[in-house]
């Protein structure tokens, strides 16, 4: 991110002292890079949900094996009780 800051800020020195052209090069290469930039967080963001969605099944999972070890604990503790 530091780089890509640092790019930018490089990209909008060379725009003020530039032909025509190399503006619209750099105009260019400053829309790539934000197009970029972009695509790198809709991906991340993809990643994060999926990674999301897999601990949330992950705990559901987790507590329905604790809740079962309880129900079956519950069980013993009341035939226990009953004896």
């Amino acid at each position: 991110m530091r780089k890509v800051l640092l790019g930018l800020a490089f990209i909008a020195t060379l725009m003020t002292s530039c032909k025509k052209e190399t503006k619209d090069e750099v105009k260019e290469a400053t829309e790539a890079v934000g197009d970029e930039m972009k695509e790198t967080i809709d991906s991340a963001k993809v990643k994060a949900d999926a990674a999301i969605d897999s601990t949330k099944v992950k705990a559901a999972e987790t507590l329905e094996k604790g809740a079962e070890k309880m129900d079956e604990a519950a069980e013993k503790l009341k035939k226990s009780g009953e004896k």
